[in-house]
């Protein structure tokens, strides 16, 4: 890996909606480059000429401060899209060319309404994400054991694994309804799930990673902890594994993996629907 590719990036991802549109394709464009980092930020709601000025200004002092930014867009008014292609960044128009091809199939012009990606036929599924994001908060590393009964999937792992951006990317992309629990010294030694999640082992997933790649994790939190050492993640690591091949939980490694590719193997083992 070469100097610059190591070097941390920034990423924007400007929308004149929401932003989901824009940081789902553009994350997924960013994830052939494992090698490269990115420090990212979603700016949605970008809908004016004045609105994109002061986004063009974030993107300039990030590139007086490092690489060139990549500026990941699905903005439509001309007028807005010209300001951020006037920016210090690389532009990446994610409806460009594509939007083209579907006028010339058409043989109609797109409609330059803000949030068309969102509109009426869409507000079934806009609704069940935000039902999804509110169970979500709800069941937060094991806060709540209400109405676990309706739930998709519920994640088990010991803490820091990856178990609330997995929760949150699956509930707001997917509209799946997802808690998750931590596994603690508290719930071992046990031959069984614990026992809040027991009665729902059919629809348990567990997450796992590196024991230093999670000491790392806990390190930023609370340093120099016996909770961040590497002996104690080693120890809860394991008794982890053993536990979900004990009881017949699937599970998948967090470390080798971004929150999307999780998010698909946790859907396509639990059978759920995309």
């Amino acid at each position: 890996m070469d100097h610059a590719s190591a070097q941390l990036r920034s990423a924007f991802f400007v929308s004149d909606s929401t932003g989901i549109t824009a940081e789902t394709l553009g994350s997924a464009l960013l994830a052939n480059f494992p090698g490269h980092r990115f420090v990212r930020q979603t700016v949605p709601f970008v809908d004016t000429a004045e609105g994109a000025r002061a986004v063009a200004e974030d993107i300039t002092r990030a590139a007086a401060s490092g690489p060139t930014p990549l500026v990941f867009t699905t903005v439509k008014r001309p007028d807005v899209k010209a300001v951020l292609a006037a920016s210090a960044g690389h532009v990446i128009d994610l409806l460009g060319g594509h939007l083209t091809e579907v006028e010339e199939a058409l043989g109609a012009t797109a409609s330059e309404q803000l949030g068309q990606y969102h509109g009426l036929g869409d507000t079934e599924r806009y609704f069940a994400r935000m039902r999804a994001v509110e169970y979500a908060i709800e069941h937060d590393d094991g806060q709540s054991a209400r109405a676990l009964d309706i739930a998709h999937v519920i994640l088990v792992a010991p803490s820091r694994c990856g178990k609330t951006p997995t929760t949150m990317y699956l509930a707001l992309h997917h509209g799946i309804l997802v808690a998750n629990y931590p596994l603690t010294d508290d719930d071992f030694p046990t031959e069984d799930l614990p026992p809040m999640v027991a009665p729902h082992r059919a629809r348990c997933f567990g997450l796992t990673t590196t024991a230093r790649r999670l000491s790392q994790v806990r390190h930023e939190r609370r340093p120099e902890s016996r909770y961040a050492s590497l002996a104690q993640c080693t120890s809860e690591l394991r008794r982890a594994e053993d536990l979900y091949r004990r009881t017949g939980v699937p599970f998948t490694n967090s470390a080798v993996k971004s929150v999307e590719e999780m998010s698909a193997v946790i859907m396509q083992s639990m059978k759920l629907p995309g």
